[in-house]
């Protein structure tokens, strides 16, 4: 099952591109704004978005939202549409009520939900849909009344989780190792010092550790960072030559998101290579995708012996 699965990591690593798309949002110089005036209608916030689902959290809201305040309460019921679900209502979902109130004075309300975290693996991509029951006249036109909610599993974060026996696929080793092999079976360790850091230990090349820090705040932005200035490899390991004072620095890209999932014990980092010399920039080597693994002591054992990582 391993050798699969890093099968098919070879597969994303040879379609891999390093091209970098610039969107332009074009905004018109004579801006136009939107006024409801008396018109009222009701909505979800978001006709599509994703919750987290938490051992400690019971509750996560879907707000519904209407452009204007009333002077008094206002009853609207919420259904669920069975098409296009793949989440189970009282297996992997429950709703509170299917009824909710706009309080007088008020624009909001929120459909409360209950993820069934003991019933969701940490690879699900489950959703479901909701639908306001209210009448016609309160849809707002293009918007509709309904949404979809995409439930997360979302495990608390240990990061013991993130320590020991690790495997290594990098892209920059795939571009420029001169061995051929991109992957390395490396070992972390938890910082001593610095929170929610680890140690990578012969990250890119013998002798040379990085450090990585996890962003634990909020469960729906599990970034994964590493300080600029750490030194990944001397430049000859590598390049054959070198352009600056021989050292390949690393830092998070800052062109790419780097999520960690402490459900599954494995990250994505993007990382920037560059080179200085004695401080000043000669050059970016380029963006690289790297995919972090943690195995067990048993597969790390046997990936020395058989595959001789």
């Amino acid at each position: 099952m391993f050798q699969d699965k890093y099968r098919y990591m070879k597969q994303i690593l040879k379609y891999i591109t390093l091209a970098f798309v610039t969107v332009s949002l074009l905004a018109s110089c004579h801006e136009r704004y939107v006024t409801y005036s008396d018109a009222e209608y009701v909505m979800f916030a978001d006709t599509l978005a994703t919750y987290p689902v938490q051992q400690d959290v019971e509750w996560f809201s879907i707000p519904v939202v209407s452009t204007v305040t009333r002077d008094y309460d206002r009853t609207f019921g919420v259904e669920v549409i069975d098409k296009g679900n793949n989440a189970i209502e009282n297996h992997h979902f429950r709703l509170q009520s299917n009824t909710i109130i706009i309080k007088a004075g008020e624009n909001r309300a929120d459909v409360m939900v209950h993820g069934c975290y003991d019933n969701l693996d940490a690879t699900d991509s489950l959703g479901f849909q909701l639908r306001l029951v209210m009448n016609d006249n309160l849809e707002m036109p293009l918007y509709g009344r309904d949404t979809k909610a995409v439930l997360m599993k979302s495990c608390p974060f240990d990061i013991n989780n993130f320590t020991g026996y690790c495997m290594l696929t990098s892209m920059f080793l795939y571009q420029y190792s001169i061995t051929g092999r991109y992957q390395r079976l490396i070992y972390t360790e938890k910082h001593p010092t610095e929170e929610n850091t680890i140690i990578c230990r012969n990250w890119l090349n013998d002798g040379y550790d990085v450090t990585m820090r996890f962003i634990t705040d909020d469960p729906m932005k599990p970034f994964v960072t590493m300080d600029e200035g750490q030194v990944a490899s001397d430049e000859g390991s590598f390049f054959g030559q070198t352009h600056g004072d021989d050292k390949i620095q690393v830092k998070a890209s800052p062109y790419y998101d780097s999520i960690y999932y402490p459900c599954g014990n494995y990250l994505y980092i993007w990382t920037e290579m560059y080179v200085e010399n004695l401080g000043v920039p000669v050059g970016t080597v380029g963006h690289f995708y790297n995919i972090m693994e943690w195995v067990s002591d048993e597969e790390a054992e046997r990936l020395k012996k058989e595959e001789g990582m």
